[in-house]
């Protein structure tokens, strides 16, 4: 099978229709045709591996069982899974810099694609052109949840950025450190005289300042209007001093959970996924903490410096990991929630895929019944204050 330079026009044959599900007649879903097509490109650009930077633990193992392994099948070209996007947005940074760009995909959370999009770091991808429409026919635009697209902003066709899931950075507990009643909001996480013990926090600004200012009576749509403020930092900082002392930190997603079984601490910010996880594949006794947790989005951007057929091949598994297919089985592996409504919409009665009696809804964290008592972290806000803010916690740290 060869391929047109010029139009990057592939050959259909009647058993690729047949392949999709249509009749002889030719009858076929456009998204269904245009992920055959870009499959069919990846396998002509002469790329036998994608270089793919993500988080690591349960979330790209997830990555891989709904992703990754299905588009091996379909182009023979393999991944090299790294995990180093905790550091994601320097190492790209040096690696364009540098002219030397290894990585071909990279998952990233909003507001660190915004601040590389900007910067001229990140491929552009056009919505409407580079993504599946949904099964019904939906442009992608209309399909995925508002403001998970590029900046979030209304309005936009393309940008540096595409979500795959939602999660939510919140409090677990381990239910074999108290008696009684159990921590059920993010006040509890202050009570530390009806819930004692140390608590483990991400060390970063993000979050922390966001659960200062709600526990300090901040309501929800308020608390980045609040935070804008050179007195709402300084407030939300002054209810952060109360959890201090007694107070360890954590950087890698796999320490919460490791930090809660080991006793280094009662309760711990973590990512609800890394939880569930503990919960559901390890067996360990913990908790959620729903009230207050701060969801965001998390997705892919493609460096902006890649050549043509190592750019080909990520856009194409772009096209393909984001379907609305894709993103109901990446839903089996983990308890992040799929950006586009069409995949939310397809759920239904999902199960785990270790166990068919746990059903995956309840742990999504853009549920219904989740979502009235979480916080919508501001893509935004952290693009434009996050530097500053990141020096003002480093400087609390060390004081």
């Amino acid at each position: 099978m060869t391929k047109d330079p010029e139009n990057r026009k592939m050959p259909i044959s009647r058993r690729d229709l047949l392949a999709l599900g249509a009749s002889t007649a030719g009858v076929v879903s456009l998204s269904s045709l245009s992920t055959l097509i870009g499959t069919r490109r990846a396998m002509a650009a002469g790329v036998d591996k994608i270089n793919l930077c993500s988080w690591g633990g349960a979330y790209q193992m997830s990555q891989i069982e709904a992703y990754q392994k299905p588009f091996t099948a379909k182009t023979k070209i393999d991944f090299n899974n790294i995990e180093k996007s905790g550091n994601g947005p320097a190492l790209l940074t040096a690696q364009e810099q540098s002219g030397n760009v290894s990585w071909d995909i990279v998952d990233l959370v909003q507001a660190d694609a915004n601040r590389l999009y900007e910067q001229g770091l990140l491929q552009e991808i056009v919505w409407d052109k580079d993504l599946d429409n949904a099964p019904d026919g939906k442009p992608a635009s209309e399909d995925f949840t508002a403001g998970s697209l590029g900046s979030g902003a209304a309005g936009e066709t393309s940008g540096g950025y595409v979500s795959t899931i939602s999660y939510n950075t919140m409090f677990g507990y381990n239910k074999k450190a108290f008696k009684g009643d159990m921590p059920t909001s993010v006040k509890d996480v202050w009570d530390l005289e009806k819930f004692p013990g140390k608590r483990a926090l991400q060390k970063i600004p993000a979050g922390n300042l966001e659960w200062a200012l709600y526990v300090d009576g901040v309501e929800k749509d308020k608390i980045y209007e609040e935070l804008a403020k050179p007195e709402g930092v300084d407030r939300a900082f002054k209810k952060l001093d109360e959890l201090k002392p007694h107070a360890v930190w954590w950087s890698e997603g796999a320490q919460p959970p490791q930090m809660l079984a080991q006793g280094d601490a009662v309760i711990a910010s973590a990512y609800n996924g890394r939880i569930f996880n503990a919960i559901a594949a390890d067996d360990q006794p913990f908790g959620f903490i729903w009230d207050g947790g701060i969801y965001e989005w998390d997705g892919w951007t493609i460096p902006a410096s890649l050549p043509k057929d190592r750019l080909q091949a990520a856009m194409d598994f772009l096209r393909f990991s984001t379907s609305t297919k894709s993103l109901v089985e990446q839903a089996r592996y983990i308890a992040y929630s799929p950006a586009r409504k069409s995949s939310f919409a397809e759920m239904g009665d999902l199960t785990y895929y270790k166990n068919d009696k746990i059903k995956m809804m309840p742990y999504m964290p853009t549920s219904p019944e989740h979502l009235k008592h979480s916080i919508a972290k501001s893509a935004s806000f952290w693009s434009n204050y996050g530097p500053q803010l990141s020096q003002r916690f480093s400087s609390w740290l060390a004081s």
